[in-house]
This record gives C-alpha cells, structure tokens and sequence, in this order.
C-alpha cells in the first residue's frame, strides 16, 4: 500500500496504485478534515486522483516529482486563487 496514514494525514509513498483508492476513500470518510501528503508520491493511478477530487482534501505537501506536480497544482487551486508551485 502506498499510503500510511496518521489520526490528521494520509501520506502518499512512490507509486499509488488503483488498490490505494479505496483505502483512502474510506479514510476521508472517517476523517474528514484530514489532509494528505503528496510530497514522497512518484506516480498516480487514476482512481485515486478522482478519489482526491471527489473528496478534495487540504493538500499539505504537493508531490516533488515535477511532472506529477506540474498536472496537479492547476487540478487543486481552489478557485479564484492563482496556482503556485
């Protein structure tokens, strides 16, 4: 699984796989003011990312690996905010 999660954060680690989606679902089902972690994540399966949009999350951390990034700052602005990086 790449996610761990803590009582306040879901933290991505390498590769999130479509097997990742629903144990993050239900995490924000449950913990709702919960933010996540993209920081250590390297690849994103779909399924999560329509999980993380559905739910949309505080991102605390925005992934490091730059193409990952450069897709999902403009997808997380909240609107009527300029993106930043």
């Amino acid at each position: 699984m790449a996610f761990t999660f803590t009582k306040n954060t879901a933290t991505a680690d390498g590769a999130c796989t479509v097997e990742d989606a629903l144990p993050l679902l239900e995490f924000f089902q449950v913990h709702r003011a919960a933010k996540v972690d993209l920081g250590p994540c390297t690849q994103m399966h779909t399924a999560v990312l329509q999980v993380l949009l559905a739910v949309r999350p505080k991102i605390a951390v925005l992934p490091r690996e730059a193409f990952l990034a450069r897709w999902l700052v403009p997808l997380f602005a909240q609107p009527g905010k300029k993106a930043t990086k």
